[in-house]
């Protein structure tokens, strides 16, 4: 009886006991290039592609960025034409 007590004693007070981050409601990603029909992916564009590359030039996936499946194969092959007439790095330091 005494090891239950001094368990519940050792959790944090404000921990909810029905909280659950499984199922926290997120809001749902909105592709950029979708929804704005004004918006040209071209591989000349370096300030473009910069928001979907990383800081080590890694293309980044689709849950960090929130683009569609079409648009995601879009941005990898523009990624891909600017790094092969250097536009982009490969990589960088």
């Amino acid at each position: 009886m005494a090891d239950k007590k001094n368990r519940k004693n050792n959790r944090n007070n404000n921990y909810d006991e029905d909280y659950n981050p499984r199922l926290k409601k997120q809001r749902k990603k909105v592709c950029p290039l979708c929804s704005d029909k004004n918006f040209v992916l071209d591989y000349k564009n370096f300030d473009i592609m910069k928001k979907f590359i990383n800081d080590k030039g890694k293309i980044l996936p689709r849950r960090t960025t929130g683009v569609c499946a079409k648009h995601q194969r879009d941005i990898t092959l523009a990624v891909k034409r600017a790094r092969q007439i250097a536009v982009l790095p490969y990589t960088q330091e």
